[in-house]
Order: C-alpha cells, then structure tokens, then sequence
C-alpha cells in the first residue's frame, strides 16, 4: 500500500531571478580568497578607527604592544633567554648543512627574529633555520654551484634564495593564496619529513667518523657508498666522542617526554654539547687526535648582502626553484606548528599574516647575510613550554644574538663538527613520525602511499623529486574524486521521513517504482559522463529486479543538496539523462538545488524543459508528489477493476 499523503502542502522552491554576475562574483571571491572574514572588525568603525584597525591587522605588535606589562614580560624573558641557548647550536649546526659558513647560521636568528616580533601574529613560534630546508638548498644550488669550489658565489645564491622565497610568501600572503600550501598533505609532510630526517643522519655519519671526503648526493645510496668507501679515514675517537654526545642529548629528550616539566633539560642540552664540545677540541688541539673544529668565528652584527643578490640568467632557475620549493615547505611547516600550539590554547592564528610575516621575514634578512627562516618545531615546542606570552621571545632572543655575535662568537670557533652531527642527528631522529605512519596505514592506505612516495623518494632518489611525486599522488587523488564523484542510492528508515544510503543502513528500503539518488560533489566536464553512466547503471539494476517484482521504475528522483556548483557540461548531462529517461517513459525529478545550481539551471532553460513542478524542496515532497501520479492511479485501476468484476 502507498504510504499517507500528506495533507500539507509541500515547501516551495525559491524561483527568484538569478543573481547578477557582479553579485555571485563578488560571493565567490569572499569564500576563495576571505573565508576567515578579515573585514568584520572594520564593521561600524569610523575612519579613524579603521586606520587603527587596519595598522593593527598588517602590524600586529600594535595590537598586544599598549597592553604589555612587566608581568608578561617576565615569561617571555625567560622564554627568549631559552631559545636563545638552542638557537646557537642550532644555527652553527644547520648552516654546515646548507655548506655555508656557521656564522650566517648565528645571523639568521638575529635579524629575521625582530621582523617577526614587528609582524608576527602567533604567540609561540620563535623563528630559526630548519634541516630540511638547509640541506634542499644545499642540494639545489650545489647542483649549479659548488660550496667548495666557488663559495663567494654559492654563498650569494643562497642569499638570493632567501630573497626570492621572502618575496614569494609575502606576495602568497598579500594576494590571499594560502590556499596553495594546502597542497601539502599531511601525509605528504609526514614522509618528506621522515625521509629527510634519514638521509641527514646518514650525511652527519661524517662528522661522526671524522671523515675529510664525502658525497655531495643526498640519496641513501650515495651517501652509504660514500661512508664505506672513504672508511680508510674513520677515526675511532671521533666516533666514541660522537656517540657519547648523541646519547647524551637523547636521554634529555627522553627525560623531556617522561616528565614534561623538565623540557629545559632537553633545551639546553645542545648548548652543553657545544661547550664541552669546545673544551675537548681546545684541549686536544694541536695533538694526534685533535678534533676538527668549525674555524675561526668573527665578532660583528650582520653585514649588508643586499648588493650580493644575483640575479643572473645562468643562475636564476636554480635560486627561483630553491626558493619557491624551500618557501612551501617553509609555510606549510612554520604555519602548521603555529596552528598547532595556538590550539592548545583555544587562539586562532591567520595563516596569510604569518605568511606576510615570514616573508618580510625572509625579504629582510637576505639583505643583512640570512638565509632561510621560519618556525621550526623543535624552537617553537622550546618557547611554548617555557611559557611565552607574545612574540616578544623572539625580541628576547635576538638581543641574545646581538650580545653573542658582538661578545662570545670566537669562543664558538672551537666547536667541533662532531657536536654538530650529534646535535643534527638528534634533533632528526624526532622528525621520524613513526605513531603518525601507522596511522594513516590504519585509517586511510592510500594517505599511507602517498606518505611512502615522499619518503622513499626524498631517500633514494633527490629531496624536490620526492616532494613532487608526493605531491602529484595528492593531487590524482582529488582528480580521482572528481572524476569519480560520491553517489548513492536512497531508501526511506522506518518510521521516518528521512532518505538515507541504502548500502550504509539497511534497515532502508527504497519506495516501489521510485529510484532515489543523492549526488554528493560538483557536477563538471570531468565527471559528467561518468554520472550518467551511473544512473543508468542503477536504473537497469533496478529494471531487471522489478521484472521480478512486477514493480518497474517509473521515477528517477535526483537529490542534487551535495552539489555545490555546476557547469554548462553537467547541465548537458541532466539534458541527456532527461531526454533517455523520457525515451522509456521514466519521469526525472530534482530535489534541493542549491542556489547557484538553480540559477544555472534558471539561465541554461534547464528549469523550463524539465518543468518548475518537477523541483521540489526535499526528497519526501518529491516521494509523495510521485505516488500521487503513479502508484496511486495504479491502485485505483485495480480497485475499479475489481470492483467491475463483482
């Protein structure tokens, strides 16, 4: 029997002229590019509160800057003081892996860090060199240049890296494109992370053996042929003082993650690593088994490198690709570690100022001798936990840096390069995400390969053609998905009006003659033909059961609410699928267009060829508007029948 027809009207679809273009432009270009809504603080403010407003959002140190006070200071003085103990280590150890000389690491943490006390927006990143993008721009531009053999030159390209990549995120940040580091997944940052953390401890096993020759190649296979070539050059002591030192920063680590409270163990760590470093290398100087040491530290605040920058055309595909790639990852990273921690705290942190941030960032330390910076975890997890408050820390560190660079660099000369390697090789270790892989292997394998791409690419072939094959995983993956769009059938739960996924409840059953489908993406030139076929497919499935039955499909019933947009081609589709349909005497409805559906349907003359009465607001009004033409003049035909025989 036909189930109770409602005695109430159904809803009205809404069959208002569709909007202008300038109008629906205008939406769109609000959700692309505004969808956090930056405009709203503007709302009911006078001109010269607009002012204030607008300085505020582009120059966020006016913001926190008149409510400072002494007690807040005090936690980011101690915060600064802390990260300032790693950032040393950190910065010495990170420029040897770029091949650079160690004092351009302590000048990127001086001057990159007050831009980001001026313009950034996070409360707890503090901002450094990081591994990864220290050995990418190592491999990038060493394939032009090498660091041994012309350093001047190599040295200059890395400034005009540092340049190009400013410039880059800050011109993300202006033009609201943040959008395009969403393309790094997290499964695609968790391999290149891991593979990267690999190859660099493989590349630090020459510091440990105390090895003078060495591969230039960062893939495993090179660098392991390397290590065992060059074995006649392994030196026992060394390896012994290396190995002491590593196990010594681990067991701090190990410290840090058993009892939380004690993460100051674990920060300052390096730093006794260095100074014991140096006093071993000082002592053993001059004997058999002297140390090899980074060289002479000089005294001084950054020198100008702004008339350093090349631009050459022989050179510039290599500085623009060092750049740009280092720069992604850069965002991607410093951002993501930023969001992290502001959750913590129930704070919202705006990924295109801090990409603003970052490049001024970036823009100005190339012309002070820096190379790249961001927020690297390790430094940010340093000043979360010592309890900053604002982005002063790193006003707190750089101060730190100036007093180093013009008091304490030359008792840094003597730091050996095996505390460096055992420094890298610890702070690498934490990089591997092992928790992380498995679950992604768990919830989602195809994450998971997308994962091994990157880091079995990064390990044996090159760090960028490892990113990128990640990357273009990640990206046939969306293509995957709208190409083949979700759609399922409906039936009806019991004891409801809801419609639901037969497959995923099957107490569901579907109305007799009725085939409802529900479309759950974009309706577009790439999945169109594949949607037809899907219908069509489901209609003969149908047909060939109803045979059985003797219950056929009179009325296909499209649930259009998950289809958020449609274009000219997907239209054409719906034409098809309508004029096939009639072909066998099967009515075609829609159910809930939305607006931007609908209009498109309004303007294409979609609406007048399948009819307003045919569009129906949901998927129960459609339901009983279908009885009411089919199944329930069926009943009456029998009953007169019938009736006539008696």
């Amino acid at each position: 029997m036909p189930p109770h027809i409602s005695s109430m009207n159904p809803s009205r679809v809404n069959f208002n002229s569709p909007r202008k273009f300038r109008t629906t432009l205008k939406s769109k270009c609000k959700e692309t590019f505004f969808p956090d809504d930056p405009f709203r603080q503007f709302k009911n403010e006078k001109p010269l509160g607009k002012a204030k407003k607008t300085l505020q959002y582009f120059v966020p140190i006016f913001e926190w800057l008149p409510q400072y006070n002494f007690k807040i200071f005090r936690f980011d003085l101690l915060a600064g003081i802390t990260i300032t103990s790693l950032a040393i280590p950190q910065g010495i150890s990170y420029a040897k892996l770029a091949e650079i000389p160690p004092i351009i690491g302590l000048y990127s943490s001086f001057v990159p860090a007050l831009v980001y006390t001026i313009f950034g927006s996070s409360k707890h990143v503090a901002v450094g060199t990081v591994a990864a993008c220290s050995l990418l721009i190592a491999d990038i531009i060493g394939s032009k240049v090498s660091s041994t053999d012309d350093p001047t030159l190599y040295l200059h390209l890395v400034f005009t890296a540092a340049f190009i990549t400013g410039v880059f995120q800050a011109a993300l940040g202006f033009l609201r494109l943040g959008i395009l580091v969403d393309f790094l997944s997290h499964s695609t940052i968790t391999g290149f992370m891991g593979g990267t953390a690999i190859i660099i401890c493989l590349q630090q096993l020459k510091g440990l053996l105390g090895m003078k020759h060495f591969t230039t190649k960062t893939d495993v296979v090179s660098v392991l042929h390397a290590v065992f070539e060059n074995r006649h050059e392994w030196k026992w002591e060394t390896a012994v003082v290396g190995m002491a030192f590593l196990v010594f920063l681990l067991f701090t680590r190990y410290l840090r993650q058993r009892n939380p409270k004690l993460f100051w163990v674990s920060a300052m760590a390096p730093m006794v690593v260095v100074i014991l470093g140096c006093l071993l290398a000082y002592l053993t100087f001059d004997s058999k088994h002297s140390i090899q040491t980074v060289g002479h530290l000089h005294k001084g605040l950054n020198p100008i490198s702004i008339k350093y920058l090349n631009f050459d055309t022989e050179y510039l595909p290599y500085t623009l690709k060092a750049g740009i790639i280092t720069g992604i990852i850069a965002l991607a990273e410093g951002i993501a570690i930023g969001r992290s921690f502001a959750i913590i705290k129930n704070e919202q942190v705006d990924g295109n100022k801090e990409m603003i941030a970052f490049g001024f960032m970036n823009i100005v330390g190339s012309f002070f001798s820096c190379y790249l910076t961001t927020g690297p975890f390790s430094k940010t997890a340093v000043n979360y936990n010592s309890g900053c408050k604002t982005a002063a820390s790193n006003f707190v560190m750089a101060i730190g840096m100036m007093l180093t660079l013009l008091f304490l660099a030359p008792l840094f000369s003597y730091t050996p390069l095996v505390a460096l390697s055992a420094i890298i090789m610890s702070a690498m270790l934490g990089l591997i995400n092992y928790e992380k892989a498995y679950h992604l292997f768990k919830v989602d394998k195809f994450d998971f390969c997308i994962c091994l791409a990157a880091f079995f690419g990064v390990a044996f072939i090159t760090m960028d053609m490892g990113l990128m094959i990640s990357v273009a995983l990640a990206l046939l993956r969306a293509l995957l998905y709208v190409a083949r769009p979700a759609a399922c059938k409906l039936g009806k739960l019991p004891d409801s009006t809801l419609y639901r996924d037969i497959e995923q409840y099957t107490e569901a059953s579907s109305p007799p003659g009725i085939l409802a489908i529900q479309l759950g993406s974009p309706i577009y030139y790439a999945n169109g033909n594949y949607i037809r076929e899907r219908i069509l497919r489901w209609i003969r499935n149908d047909e060939s059961i109803s045979h059985a039955n003797g219950k056929a499909v009179k009325h296909v019933l499209l649930d259009l609410t998950g289809v958020t947009s449609i274009d000219t081609t997907g239209i054409e589709t719906l034409v098809e699928v309508l004029r096939m349909l009639e072909v066998e005497d099967i009515k075609m409805k829609i159910v809930n267009p939305r607006q931007e559906v609908l209009e498109k349907m309004m303007r294409s003359k979609f609406v007048d060829k399948i009819g307003k009465e045919t569009i129906f607001l949901c998927m129960e009004d459609a339901v009983e508007a279908s009885y009411d033409f089919s199944v329930l003049k069926e009943e009456q035909g029998r009953e007169e029948q019938r009736s006539g025989v008696a």
